[in-house]
C-alpha cells in the first residue's frame, strides 16, 4: 500500500481541500489531536456494499506504518511517523522539539510530551480512535452515521454515542484501491483534527516495545505534578 502524497514541508492545502474533503487523528475531544468535515447526508438504513468491502479490507491490514501530516482545528500543521497494529495499538511520533508522542496499547490511549514532562492517559474504549482500530470495522447498527461514494473517494462517518458522546471520526478510502487516504476526529465542540497518510506500507513487523505504555511513569509524573 502506497500513498504518494507530498512531505510536510511541501504541502499546502487549500481551505475547500480540507473543509469538502474532510479530514483529521483521533479523539479530539480527549486528544485534543485530529479534521474539519462538513456533515454529510445521514446514512440510509443498508449501507452500501462497496462500502463495507471497503472496510473489510482496511480491517484485514493487521500492520502498517509510515508518514503523515496532521492539521489542527485553527489550520496548525504537524507531521511524523504513525505505526499501526490491530486491534487497538497505534504509535504517534511527532516532530518536532517536543518530542511528543501519541500511543495506544489497545486498552489506554497516553498522550507524552517530554519536553513538558506530561503524559495524559485516557481509555481507547472512550475514544473515536477505537473505531478506527477495531479488528473488524462494522457499519452495521446505528454506529454509521454517513456514506458517501464519489469516484475518487468513499467516506464513511462513525460514531458511538453511548461510548464517547458527541465525537466522531470520518475515514476516506481510495474506492478503487481501498487504501486508507485520511481521517478526521470531530470532538464534541465541533473541532477537528485532520490526518493524511502517505509512504504507507502494510504487513509491517514491530519492536516488542512500540505501543508500550509506561503506566508506573505516568503514575509519577502525574503524582509530582499535583503536588507542585
Amino acid at each position: 500500500m502506497k500513498n504518494d502524497l507530498p512531505a510536510p514541508g511541501n504541502f499546502t492545502p487549500t481551505r475547500r481541500r480540507l473543509l469538502g474533503l474532510g479530514v483529521m487523528v483521533a479523539g479530539a475531544a480527549v486528544l485534543n489531536v485530529v479534521p474539519g468535515f462538513q456533515l454529510l447526508a445521514s446514512a440510509q438504513a443498508a449501507v452500501p456494499a462497496a462500502a463495507q468491502k471497503i472496510a473489510d479490507h482496511f480491517s484485514s491490514v493487521k500492520t502498517m506504518s509510515g508518514e503523515f501530516v496532521q492539521f489542527g482545528p485553527k489550520g496548525e500543521q504537524t507531521g511524523g511517523k504513525f505505526f499501526l497494529e490491530r486491534p487497538g495499538k497505534i504509535r504517534f511520533n511527532y516532530d518536532g522539539a517536543s518530542n511528543f508522542r501519541v500511543i495506544s496499547d489497545g486498552k489506554s490511549v497516553v498522550i507524552l510530551n517530554k519536553k513538558l514532562n506530561t503524559s495524559d492517559l485516557y481509555p481507547l474504549s472512550k475514544t473515536p480512535l477505537k473505531l478506527l482500530l477495531d479488528d473488524r470495522i462494522d457499519l452495521s447498527g446505528d454506529r454509521v452515521k454517513s456514506v458517501k461514494e464519489e469516484n475518487d473517494l468513499t467516506t464513511i462517518q462513525l460514531a458511538d454515542k453511548n461510548v464517547f458522546g458527541n465525537s466522531r471520526i470520518t475515514m476516506m478510502f481510495d474506492p478503487k484501491s481501498y487504501e486508507l487516504r485520511q481521517w478526521t476526529i470531530t470532538d464534541a465542540q465541533g473541532k477537528d483534527t485532520t490526518v493524511m497518510i502517505f509512504n504507507v506500507k502494510e504487513g509491517v513487523s514491530f519492536a516488542a516495545d512500540t505501543f508500550a505504555i509506561d503506566y508506573a511513569a505516568n503514575r509519577e509524573i502525574n503524582t509530582n505534578g499535583s503536588n507542585r
